[in-house]
Order: C-alpha cells, then sequence, then structure tokens
C-alpha cells in the first residue's frame, strides 16, 4: 500500500468508510501525496495525453469557434478568456495563436487561468509568453464582466458520488477497509435521492454517478454568460445522462484498479452532461468531438499542415487527425457541450 493508502486507511479506522468523493479528493489532491500536487501527470513520459497535447488542431479550432461567438456577441470588450484546469498551457497556446488575426480579440482578452498548482502555474507562464495571464485559484474569481470560456478534460477529475439501487433501496457506494486491503462497500439505506432523472429508473444493481462538486463551476459560469454575454466550450467523454459505473484509474497510458496505488495514478469519472447543463441553466447544444471538429474544417486543416510534413513527422500527424476524430478513438467517446447566453447564436461547430 501506497504512503497515502496508509494514510486514508487510518482515517477509515478512526471515523469509518469514506464516500467515493471523499476518497477522490484524497488520492488527487492531498498536499503531501495527492496525484495532482505531486507530479506532472501529461504527455508521453506521464499517465495520459489530452487533446490540446496530442494536436495543435485541437486549440486552433476552439479557439477560433470561441471567437466567432465573440463576434456574434458583438465584440465586447474587455472580455474574460478563461480556461479551467489548463494543464502545460498548450491549449490556451493554440487558441491565442489561432486567433491573433481576429480584430480587436486579444485586444480586448483578459487571459484568466484556474489553476492550483504552483507547478502547472509555472509552466503557463513560461509557454504562454507575452501574453499576460493571471491565475484565479476559485472559480468565483473569474472577473464580473463577458465570459468566454474552455474546459477541457477538466469536469471528469471532479469528484463524484456513486449510488446503487440493490433491488429494494439506494445505498451510496463507500471506500472502506478489508483484509489489509481497501475495499468497496455499501451505506445503509438512503431514503431521500436527488432530483435528477437518472434516479427515476431504479433497476436492481443500477448504478448511479452524481458530481456536486461541478455545480459552483457550472453556476459561476452560468451567472456570468446570463448577466453579462459569453459562450463556453466543454469538451470532455463522458454522455448526455448518467449510465452506470465509470469510475476509473489510469496510469501510464493503461486503466488500473482504483483501489490498489492511491495517490499514483489519475481516478476519472465519465462525465453527465445533462446534469452539467442543467446546473449551467443557459441554452446548450451538445455533440461528439469528432463531428465538432469536422463541422470546423479540421479535414482541411489537416491537409493544409500535411503538405509541408513527411516520414515520420507526415505518420504522426495522420495519426493525430485519426485520434482526435474517428469514432473508434475519441471521436465518439469525447463529446462539446455549448453553452451561450439566451438569445444569441450557438458557437460554430453544432448541428
Amino acid at each position: 500500500m501506497t504512503e497515502l493508502g496508509r494514510i486514508i486507511a487510518a482515517r477509515i479506522a478512526a471515523t469509518g468508510p469514506m464516500t467515493l468523493a471523499e476518497y477522490m479528493a484524497e488520492c488527487l489532491l492531498h498536499p503531501d501525496h495527492g496525484y495532482y500536487t505531486t507530479r506532472t501527470p501529461f504527455g508521453v513520459a506521464g499517465d495520459f495525453t489530452t487533446a490540446p497535447e496530442i494536436s495543435q488542431m485541437f486549440g486552433e479550432l476552439l479557439g477560433l469557434s470561441l471567437a466567432q461567438a465573440w463576434l456574434d456577441q458583438g465584440a465586447p470588450a474587455p472580455f474574460t478568456l478563461a480556461e479551467l484546469g489548463p494543464g502545460r498551457g498548450t491549449l490556451m497556446a493554440d487558441v491565442l495563436r489561432a486567433t491573433r488575426a481576429v480584430p480587436g480579440f486579444h485586444a480586448g482578452a483578459q487571459v484568466v487561468l484556474l489553476e492550483a498548482s504552483p507547478a502547472l502555474r509555472a509552466q503557463q507562464r513560461k509557454r504562454l509568453e507575452p501574453h499576460a495571464i493571471t491565475h484565479a485559484g476559485q472559480i468565483d474569481d473569474l472577473p464580473e464582466q463577458p465570459l468566454f470560456l474552455l474546459a477541457n478534460e477538466f469536469f471528469d477529475a471532479l469528484p463524484i458520488h456513486q449510488f446503487q439501487f440493490d433491488g429494494t433501496v439506494w445505498r451510496e457506494r463507500l471506500v472502506g477497509v478489508q483484509d489489509g486491503r481497501l475495499a468497496f462497500g455499501l451505506s445503509d439505506p438512503i431514503h431521500q435521492t436527488l432530483d435528477i432523472p437518472a434516479f427515476n429508473d431504479p433497476v436492481p444493481g443500477r448504478v448511479v454517478e452524481v458530481c456536486p462538486a461541478a455545480r459552483p463551476y457550472a453556476e459561476t459560469i452560468g451567472h456570468r454568460i446570463r448577466d453579462h454575454c459569453g459562450a463556453a466550450l466543454i469538451a470532455d467523454y463522458g454522455g448526455w445522462r448518467s449510465t452506470g459505473d465509470t469510475f476509473q484509474a489510469l496510469r501510464r497510458h493503461a486503466f488500473a484498479d482504483p483501489l490498489a496505488e492511491p495517490g499514483l495514478a489519475d481516478l476519472t469519472a465519465h462525465v453527465d452532461f445533462e446534469a452539467l447543463a442543467r446546473m449551467c441553466g443557459l441554452p446548450h447544444v451538445f455533440t461528439k468531438q469528432g463531428l465538432f471538429l469536422s463541422r470546423l474544417g479540421v479535414d482541411a486543416r489537416a491537409a493544409r499542415l500535411a503538405q509541408s510534413l513527411t516520414g515520420p513527422a507526415l505518420q504522426s500527424h495522420l495519426a493525430a487527425h485519426r485520434r482526435l476524430t474517428h469514432p473508434e478513438e475519441m471521436g465518439s467517446l469525447f463529446k462539446v457541450l455549448g453553452l451561450f447566453r439566451p438569445g444569441t447564436a450557438p458557437p460554430p461547430g453544432f448541428a
């Protein structure tokens, strides 16, 4: 068992089993042993590779979609250009490069990155030079002004709760200790469930996942866009409604036991986009990532970039294009949710 595993086991021994949300928060954010506080997980040398790290085309097209939404809403200035969980700054760097020719966009943009990790903040400053950026620690720190926001693989890492129907009642899934190892168990009966559609079909064995941690982000995004103006593009893996147990661990680009090595593996769950859209309270559009990128012209962009490439570089570029868009890779599993102010047009890229 890892050092964090021993800490968690001791806490369980003292106070009883913990919820899955509590377990995820400890594993990902523990100040001394948490996954995100002790390592840089991105890229080939890490545990997973996100879309912006796969190809510049992803960030370019999302940036241009957001810039067009800004133009469609009258090019308000100043405005907040924000990203949640910006990693190494790759996505925002591609966005800023692709939008530099959009008249007034850079002059009006106040770039705000929501990032808690000091190490990643340093990488982001270096990657985004010479652009002026501001770091925010909380979603409420976003300025009270028009908001144009990106979030890629952010909501999947927020802690979730799981509930399971045993044929008679709902129970919450908990993490406890059995035979000296961390193990899953179930709580006493839950007599009042949350007001979400997934609870309305109680099939024996069914698991429902909920993410209360997403609410403050969603509500603040909704308030900023509704009260001022703006749009948001949220790309992540998941579906329109919670569909069972999707809790998983990734280590060295492979699935792992989520209870085996706390603090050493990334823990995520599929995003319930229906619940997220309801929390935001804004008009929304929703589609698969592959379709979204295709509608924005990713095929033409890929062909243009390919003209200057040969050999291994060309093969890598073609593989990246396939990985982002093909239904058997990220094209169908990953979705894009577009949010926009009532009475305005949705961002480009949707039907």
